[in-house]
Parts: structure tokens; C-alpha cells; sequence
């Protein structure tokens, strides 16, 4: 694996369970539950110009990361919500980069921290009163349809991915 692929990768490409339990459920959950927290403690002490220093060459700013990842979890609710109410959805993707560059990512990181725990606290209530994890939506982009435990898995990784490139760069730079 190249230096850029580590960077870019800490934690490894996602790579879907080839049997998902009960157990992975649980700890998954419990992932997307703690999320905030410790996502808040990483970034609270962090200066502004720690901030607005990219996780890797080419990347977005620690900021526009954690505003990503507002962003990000805000449409996974949203994905699970439809998968619960809806037969096979069809969710709706978006241009994360595009996003990323809109003027909400230069706001204070407290402003998604917030966003975050309030949003977290209703997915967590949602996710643990889950009966059919089976239950799928369609990703037009991605043409493929997923179950419910799918997207749990994709975002409680997606979650640890980023917390990993906020650490690795703490750690390169001794900060």
C-alpha cells in the first residue's frame, strides 16, 4: 500500500462482513452511539489553524471534516428512516467534494459537534428498535441495493475511518 493509500485509508477500504451477526449489530450501534463523543474530545482542543490543516496531502481540512461528517451521517438517518417506512427506496446520493466547499464548512466545528450529538441521539433511538435489518433501499449511483444492516456497517466504519485520519494527523504532527 502506497504512503497516499495509508493516508487516505487508516483504517483499510470498507470491507463488508461476509456474515453479518448480531454481535457486529451491537457493536456497530454502539460505534454510531459514542461517535460524537469521541469525535468532540479529538477536536475540541485543537486550534484554528489545527483545524484548517488537511488530514493528507490533497484532502480536506480537519473542519471540513467534521462538517462532512454532519453531513454524512444527517443522509444516513435520513437513508435508514426511508428504508424503515418505504418498500426499497431509492435514496438520493450527493457530491460530498461539492459539499464540502459550501460556506457551512468554514463554521466552527462546535456548530456540527452539536449537530452531531442531537442527531446521533435520535439514530441511536431508531437503530435500536430495528426489527428487519433486511429491510433495503436502492443507491441509484452505486446501482446496488443495500440492507439496512449494510448502511449500519458502512457508516459505523465510515465513522472510525475519519476519527482515524483526525488521529493519524495528531500523531504526524505531534500536535
Amino acid at each position: 500500500m502506497s504512503l497516499l493509500e495509508d493516508l487516505s485509508f487508516p483504517i483499510g477500504p470498507y470491507e463488508r462482513p461476509a456474515k453479518i451477526t448480531k454481535d457486529h449489530l451491537l457493536d456497530w450501534i454502539n460505534s454510531i452511539k459514542t461517535f460524537p463523543e469521541r469525535l468532540s474530545k479529538m477536536t475540541a482542543w485543537l486550534t484554528s489553524t489545527q483545524l484548517d490543516t488537511p488530514y493528507r496531502p490533497g484532502g480536506w481540512t480537519v473542519r471540513q471534516l467534521v462538517h462532512h461528517l454532519a453531513d454524512s451521517h444527517m443522509n444516513a438517518y435520513l437513508r435508514l428512516k426511508l428504508g424503515l417506512t418505504e418498500n426499497k427506496p431509492h435514496i438520493k446520493p450527493y457530491d460530498q467534494d461539492a459539499w464540502a466547499q459550501l460556506p457551512d464548512s468554514n463554521l466552527p466545528v462546535e456548530v456540527s459537534l452539536q449537530l452531531l450529538t442531537a442527531l446521533h441521539q435520535r439514530w441511536i433511538e431508531v437503530l435500536q428498535q430495528v426489527k428487519d435489518w433486511k429491510r433495503t433501499v436502492y443507491h441509484p449511483e452505486l446501482e446496488a441495493t443495500l440492507a439496512l444492516d449494510d448502511l449500519l456497517s458502512q457508516y459505523a466504519w465510515h465513522g472510525e475511518h475519519h476519527l482515524a485520519h483526525i488521529t493519524a494527523l495528531i500523531e504526524r504532527e505531534g500536535w
